[in-house]
């Protein structure tokens, strides 16, 4: 194993280079997207102050310090958890993620994950492609996001699915609630997508390093109702899997998800507002978003497989609730 804290001076060779670059080259049996990962996550320093910028040039005599040590182990500790399964066989099974559960264990979050409750069920009978950490996982949705993920028992199924992602043939719909009337009802959001320049934990439509992001959407209902702001339901298609992509592609349009604390509308208040609603809104407490449905081809025998998530209760509840005011 890479020693926990690596130090050196920056020397001639290597000034106006990018930070990245630099580490990369110094540091062997690791790659430039490890790296990045490195910086980004605050393991960097530069004369004693955190460094969050890959692109950041060096400068003579500058005095690098690199933290190469996780902080949790290269095992997760399996935990005793309840897992919604969908639909299981020998290859794969498809999990109905609830909101509130993390998929695999990273900064602030070791236990309680999704992974922490496949290791206790399945022990080693996942795909490790991915490491000790990520068993069986191949995609994730965002913490605060209910809805299904495929996960895969075996390396082999593990490869397949994982290129149908790339290839971006998986069938991934969402439902969300948002603020306002999207324009057109039915569209494309095509835009790249990459860190933000003004928080580097987030994510932003940007020119600068971002990865290119498709969003199919359509608008299923605008709810235009007394001491409510206008509210659509929208579904989205997602043709790329970029963090946060509906999140921050919503928000890009001028209509965020409702309750989306990290995207959404910043102290929002209003002169009159339905109070009842507004005690919806409080109970949801996550971004109104819902991975309804997902499907994809069979790593085994090729047959395409398609599935459905009935919304959660407080979802529904907030639904419900527009709904019958509608009516």
């Amino acid at each position: 194993m890479i020693n926990k804290t690596i130090k050196f001076s920056i020397t001639k060779e290597d000034v106006g280079n990018r930070l990245d670059l630099v580490l990369t080259k110094r540091i062997s049996n690791i790659t430039r997207s490890k790296i990045k990962k490195i910086i980004e996550s605050k393991n960097v320093k530069i004369n004693g102050s955190i460094i969050t910028s890959s692109s950041k040039k060096v400068k003579i005599n500058e005095q690098i310090l690199i933290n190469l040590a996780e902080k949790e182990s290269s095992k997760i500790e399996p935990s005793k958890i309840k897992i919604d399964i969908v639909y299981e066989d020998k290859d794969l099974l498809v999990v109905n993620k609830p909101a509130g559960m993390v998929v695999h264990p990273g900064a602030g979050n070791f236990k309680k994950t999704l992974a922490n409750a496949l290791i206790f069920k399945y022990k080693k009978k996942l795909s490790n492609i991915n490491g000790g950490l990520r068993p069986g996982i191949v995609h994730r949705i965002d913490k605060e996001t209910s809805g299904l993920l495929v996960v895969a028992k075996n390396n082999r199924a593990h490869s397949k699915l994982g290129e149908q992602f790339s290839k971006h043939t998986i069938k991934r719909k969402y439902l969300a609630l948002v603020w306002g009337v999207v324009r057109p009802l039915r569209g494309r959001i095509e835009t790249l997508i990459g860190r933000s320049k003004k928080n580097r934990q987030l994510m932003a439509v940007t020119e600068i390093n971002g990865k290119k992001a498709i969003t199919n959407y359509s608008t299923q209902k605008v709810y235009t109702l007394k001491d409510i702001p206008k509210i659509s339901l929208i579904e989205c298609e997602l043709e790329t899997g970029r963090t946060h992509q509906i999140r921050v592609h919503m928000a890009y349009k001028g209509n965020p998800l409702l309750s989306d604390k990290q995207y959404g509308k910043k102290n929002l208040k209003f002169k009159k507002i339905n109070k009842d609603f507004e005690k919806k809104m409080t109970s949801l407490n996550r971004q109104a978003l819902h991975a309804k449905s997902l499907g994809f081809f069979h790593p085994q025998n090729d047959k395409f497989m398609n599935f459905e998530s009935p919304l959660p209760k407080d979802y529904k509840k907030l639904l419900d609730f527009l709904n019958k005011l509608n009516n």
